[in-house]
């Protein structure tokens, strides 16, 4: 086929893919010898996973000899609020700050592919305003003085792409600001890049022909997650302190489970959302399923510094907030009086976790009836919960996919693997359906209420439960299974969270030779193949994290907060703190 008969996305990707190229400076590029085996194809000429070996990169910004000791120090050895104070306090500049997160960002893109748009010389030119501005004042702008961050690509930035993967949206520059971005400057945060997504925002995985695949950089042999993959890669590997993502699916609590990192789900209305890209009709998820955006970030204390300034500010912010105060629902007596309650839900009924979730959930559990003050209950699966999937998933599809494969079908863009057998043209859903649906979704709300009683007691209630993120380990490339333990808890409009446990072991690997109980059906099927199948290697999973999800009930957000301090403390220490004394 000659260049003029190709199908137009091809030139369409070629040009995005220069533009982002030109973005790198030179003097931050990557002596060849560290440009890992994955990255030297073009980004959209490799789908498959056996084309990518087995590579650690995590160590390779050290490694590279681009960053300086004061950049490897300022990108290493802060948390975010130790970080603000330092720019606080003049010890740092935010342009040394912004300037060495920017470099360890192009870097990190260079062995990952997470990048969609570096915004590095604006990020700079900012900051050089903010250390203006405190030096000629004494005061900080804004709480979030100075602080590099990154958004998902389908945040709206001025003058900048959301083509969200599809050549269709390429070359056409947002002409406002996102909400959530508009407010993260209000706060003094430096926005220093955009990040990679799937297709359309519609996989578990980061893979699109505009940009190419976001790899794991902790085995490019694996998944990275989806769709918020790149912001993963990138926060994993140092190149940004906090990344904002969405939720629709699992997209922010996917890919923080795929590298080790704690995302948080907020409940509707505590994040603008407004001005997100999403490829379907504006207002949709009004009526459908609403998506949210949530960070994600290398701790909990970290998670918290950021939503503490935004939670209570969104209102101003966005048109879909509620007024909000990031502080506990529950009364300061009960807190200090009762027990903190966990409860722990194995699986979905759906589909049966392997060998190793099963056991890391185990452990957890384990840990918390270790920790002084903290009670560990049981929660029978409710025969409601195995509902979740199936209305989520019509939801998520109101539109019939219509509105995303005619925007791919005008520049004759194929569907990427993991949508090819996934995603199909049907009618969309009538007024009559989704009125259906949604009372569907409302019964299964009332029913969901006693989930939180221990035995059907009211006055005694669960606070937070701990459940799987998927049935199974990070995956292969292409390969992620089930996201009913995460699209489920987006129906119900619960907030969740991720935090990274441990990593997969060799004691893992012998555990659960044979899955006893039966099948519970084609998704079950699927998963058990990723374990026992005959063409597995189940040491493709050694050293991968390990990580469980958290749950709360609906806007009680900063509730969720709470119990991921205190789980992650347990896990850490065998010694978490209790109910009482861990508010602060």
């Amino acid at each position: 086929m000659t260049q003029s008969s190709e199908p137009a996305y091809l030139e369409v990707a070629r040009r995005k893919q220069a533009q982002l190229d030109s973005g790198i400076p030179t003097e931050w590029r990557l002596p060849a010898g560290l440009i890992p085996a994955g990255m030297l194809s073009p980004p959209i000429a490799v789908t498959r996973s056996q084309a990518y070996p087995r590579e650690n990169v995590m160590d390779i910004p050290r490694r590279s000899g681009l960053l300086t000791p004061n950049e490897l120090s300022i990108t290493e050895d802060w948390d975010v609020r130790g970080l603000l104070a330092q720019m606080r306090q003049g010890t740092l500049s935010a342009e040394d700050v912004v300037r060495a997160f920017s470099k360890r960002a192009a870097i990190a893109h260079q062995v990952t592919r997470c990048l969609t748009e570096p915004l590095f010389p604006s990020a700079i030119q900012r900051a050089q305003q903010l250390d203006s501005i405190l030096q000629r004042t004494g005061k900080p702008v804004g709480p979030l003085h100075g602080l590099p961050v990154s958004v998902k690509d389908c945040f709206r930035i001025k003058g900048v792409d959301s083509c969200i993967g599809l050549t269709a949206l390429a070359f056409k520059p947002s002409t406002f600001h996102a909400r959530l971005v508009k407010m993260l400057l209000s706060l003094g945060a430096v926005i220093i890049a955009k990040t990679n997504v799937s297709q359309g925002m519609a996989a578990p995985d980061s893979y699109n022909h505009v940009f190419g695949r976001t790899l794991n950089p902790l085995n490019h042999q694996l998944t990275v997650g989806g769709s918020s993959g790149g912001e993963a890669a990138l926060v994993a590997m140092r190149g940004s302190m906090v990344g904002f993502g969405t939720d629709i699916g699992g997209s922010i609590r996917v890919p923080a489970m795929c590298t080790g990192l704690y995302g948080f789900k907020p409940s509707v209305g505590r994040i603008p959302f407004g001005g997100v890209v999403t490829g379907q009709p504006p207002g949709l998820g009004r009526v459908s399923l609403q998506g949210v955006a949530g960070p994600l970030a290398r701790s909990v204390a970290d998670l918290g510094t950021v939503l503490a300034e935004i939670v209570p500010i969104a209102e101003r912010f966005g048109e879909d907030c509620i007024p909000s105060r990031w502080e506990s629902e529950s009364p300061v007596s009960d807190r200090q009086t009762r027990e903190f309650t966990v409860g722990v839900l194995r699986t979905d009924s759906l589909v049966t976790p392997l060998p190793p979730i099963a056991r890391v959930l185990d452990e957890v559990a384990d840990s918390l009836r270790r920790t002084p003050g903290v009670r560990v209950v049981d929660v029978p699966v409710p025969p409601a919960l195995r509902k979740c999937q199936g209305i989520a998933g019509r939801l998520m599809g109101a539109d019939g996919g219509g509105s995303l494969l005619d925007l791919l079908q005008s520049t004759s863009e194929p569907l990427i693997p993991w949508l090819q057998e996934r995603m199909k043209r049907r009618e969309a859903l009538t007024l009559e359906q989704l009125a259906q649906l949604q009372e569907q979704r409302s019964d299964i709300e009332k029913e969901l209420l006693g989930m939180w009683a221990v035995d059907g007691d009211c006055t005694n209630r669960i606070d937070a439960i701990i459940t799987p993120v998927a049935p199974h380990p990070v995956p292969e490339i292409d390969r992620f299974n089930a996201i009913g333990y995460t699209a489920s808890f987006v129906l119900l409009d619960y907030p969740a969270g991720t935090i990274p446990v441990r990593n997969l072991t060799e004691s893992d690997l012998d555990s659960g030779n044979g899955m006893d109980s039966p099948e519970l059906g084609s998704w079950d099927r699927v998963n058990r193949d990723l374990w026992q199948a005959k063409p597995v290697d189940r040491r493709v999973y050694l050293d991968s994290p390990l990580s469980i999800q958290v749950v709360t009930p609906k806007q009680h957000d900063y509730e969720l907060f709470q119990a991921m301090e205190i789980i992650d403390q347990a896990i850490r220490s065998q010694k978490g703190p209790t109910w009482s004394n861990s508010r602060s």
